[in-house]
């Protein structure tokens, strides 16, 4: 699903007005990051198997590299336009710097609908798109990575696109690849294992540890199904699930790790063998529970349906899944501990796409646990940083309300802008 295009692309530009504003930087930050460095367009004429010949467009839109190669996923969809994709390369900027990893911002796109290719199509489109742009991406240049409707096969086309048209293997200059062929086991589930750290770092400074508290799990793709199964096993009780079909409730627990095995759970939740069932997936979100993890799509927690959850703490695993609107109210209830923001909660994919790309750099590769206790620790980094500066903007701003989505995109800007400042480039 991709939100209204103008009005995502008005909303990021909004955020990033406010975090210069709230940082106490001077206005041309804002001018300045407000437009990209540089934007690709490419056409990418594809044979289909009908033998029918189609053309269709292609981006990269390479946004800030004061802190480091530009980094950023990409998607195939067919309501993407180069709007979306400049919004998404200032989100990515933002993200990279609030994770503290040495990357800039940037996004790529295909404008098209990936069902509706073959297995060959699809291979034939996505080497295509990487012939485009390959002169401008690199290991050290620009690391794409995949995003909506794409995934480790075709980084794996596109990984050996790139090599043969450079005449040497170059696994560094695309993450999130099969294992096999230089990936990381890890990627798989490290945004949702980075969903669940952030609510353990959180439950511990605020609820006094995650033992024994009640979770509710909104979406329960890869995201939320990896979040479900790590937060279980640092002691939570998941007690809800859901996703496009339903939901689950069941107040002894739901077994996460039967659910994470069984195709027919993962498909619908419905399918789970024990619980309380509905055709809503909304329901779960006014489980009387002590966490909620919304993981499905965007705008799901709305102000009318923030004024009937009963979670003190939300840690978004979604991009965006809270409306303004809906937040002011979560925070003005006495009860209310915080939301995670998406930008600090979800970066688990990133910051392993980091470390794997530091492998690949190195041809040296960690262990599983190893590189899941990298992640770990530059996740809880994040999270201490960005509650120390939360606090730090309260104290100034006495006189309004300041959420710590509003800090950590502050500290994300205050991050480039020391960059580019050291630079010289402001």
């Amino acid at each position: 699903m991709v939100m209204n295009l103008s009005k995502y692309f008005e909303w990021e530009l909004g955020v990033l007005k406010e975090a210069v504003n709230l940082a106490g930087l001077p206005s041309e930050v804002f001018d300045y990051l407000s437009k990209p460095d540089r934007i690709i367009q490419v056409k990418i004429p594809l044979r289909l198997d009908n033998g029918k010949l189609v053309v269709f467009e292609g981006y990269r839109v390479q946004h800030n590299n004061a802190l480091g190669p530009y980094k950023g996923g990409i998607r195939y969809h067919p309501e993407v336009t180069l709007e979306t994709d400049m919004a998404l390369a200032l989100g990515m900027t933002l993200k990279n710097s609030l994770a503290g990893i040495p990357y800039g911002g940037g996004k790529g796109a295909v404008k098209v609908d990936p069902s509706k290719l073959s297995m060959r199509e699809l291979e034939a489109l996505s080497r295509t798109y990487v012939r485009g742009i390959y002169k401008l991406i690199g290991p050290e240049e620009d690391i794409p990575a995949p995003d909506v409707n794409t995934n480790p096969q075709i980084m794996a086309w596109m990984v050996d696109e790139y090599s043969k048209l450079t005449g040497k293997n170059v696994p560094a200059v695309f993450t999130a690849k099969p294992p096999e062929l230089w990936g990381n086991p890890v990627r798989i589930y490290s945004t949702g294992y980075g969903v669940a750290v952030m609510a353990k770092e959180a439950a511990d400074l605020w609820m006094g540890g995650l033992k024994d508290k009640k979770v509710a799990v909104h979406g329960f793709g890869n995201v939320g199904s990896y979040a479900a199964y790590w937060i279980s096993k640092f002691g939570a009780k998941v007690i809800a699930i859901s996703n496009a079909y339903g939901s689950v409730y069941d107040p002894e627990g739901i077994d996460v790790e039967l659910a994470l095995k069984s195709p027919e759970i993962l498909k619908d939740v419905r399918n789970y063998p024990r619980g309380q069932k509905s055709n809503d997936p909304d329901t779960i979100l006014y489980t009387d529970v002590d966490i909620l993890l919304p993981c499905s799509l965007e705008n799901v927690i709305t102000a009318e349906k923030a004024k009937n959850i009963k979670a003190k703490l939300i840690v978004e695993g979604a991009n965006g899944p809270t409306t303004p609107d809906a937040e002011k109210i979560l925070y003005s209830r006495k009860d209310f501990v915080a939301v995670i923001p998406d930008i600090l909660a979800n970066a688990g994919g990133v910051i392993m796409s980091y470390l794997e790309w530091v492998e690949n750099l190195q041809w040296y590769f960690w262990d599983e646990e190893e590189t899941r206790q990298k992640l770990s620790s530059i996740m809880s980094n994040n999270f201490n940083r960005t509650n120390i500066y939360w606090n730090k903007l309260r104290e100034r701003h006495p006189e309004r309300l300041v959420t710590m989505r509003d800090a950590a995109f502050a500290l994300a800007v205050e991050r480039v802008y020391t960059a580019m400042k050291l630079r010289g480039w402001i």
